[in-house]
């Protein structure tokens, strides 16, 4: 596990070629340090999802081999456009089936970045329910608040009928009712944490 300064925001892995969590440090040099440690860990291509900042100068003068996506968004608990699944999940499944490892993140790697890898994960053929277990079993804090709007931007992709697509938000409401998030949760001071090897 690596391990840059503890004022970092954690990232996690997902799979073998997906991350999610939160944004580099403020501070230049204690993001250039932890930037090393994403490249260290693989990660090539980074998807940012906030509309209040972006890092993609930054990424490119010390990184110019990272590809980097600005698809920003405000974490506010609107319906989120489908859009924005489409110019973010097109654009991680390109560099996916060419080698790449993507870290699609926010801010505090709550809402916006895991809800991308949620939508990621749809695409990759995860089922809505084992995708959002995943993700809240490997990380935690994740609330992936837009899963809905993501189920539902997946079904008008595949043309499913509206019963279909009311099942599988039963099937999320139902599972949010028996996970509810902690009260109080708080992100771990490590910055960078892998997935298990049996989970990949």
């Amino acid at each position: 596990m690596f391990s840059p300064p503890t004022n970092s925001h954690t990232i996690t892995q997902l799979t073998d070629h997906l991350w999610t969590g939160g944004d580099l440090p403020a501070e230049p040099g204690t993001a250039s340090f932890t930037l090393d440690a994403w490249l260290t860990a693989g990660i090539d291509t980074i998807i940012d999802t906030r509309a209040e900042w972006t890092d993609e100068d930054l990424v490119t003068s010390l990184a110019p081999q990272v590809s980097y996506l600005h698809a920003g968004v405000y974490d506010e608990g609107q319906t989120m456009p489908d859009s924005w699944f489409d110019a973010t999940t097109s654009f991680a499944l390109d560099r996916i089936n060419a080698g790449s490892t993507v870290l699609a993140h926010c801010h505090m790697g709550i809402n916006r970045g895991p809800s991308t890898a949620y939508a990621i994960l749809l695409t990759l053929g995860w089922d809505p329910v084992d995708a959002v277990d995943h993700i809240r079993a490997v990380r935690p804090i994740a609330a992936v608040f837009y899963a809905e709007d993501a189920v539902r931007w997946a079904s008008r992709r595949q043309e499913l009928l509206p019963a279909e697509t009311n099942h599988q938000i039963s099937r999320l409401a139902d599972w949010r009712a028996a996970h509810p998030m902690e009260a109080g949760r708080t992100m771990r001071a490590s910055s960078i944490e892998p997935l298990p090897q049996q989970q990949r």
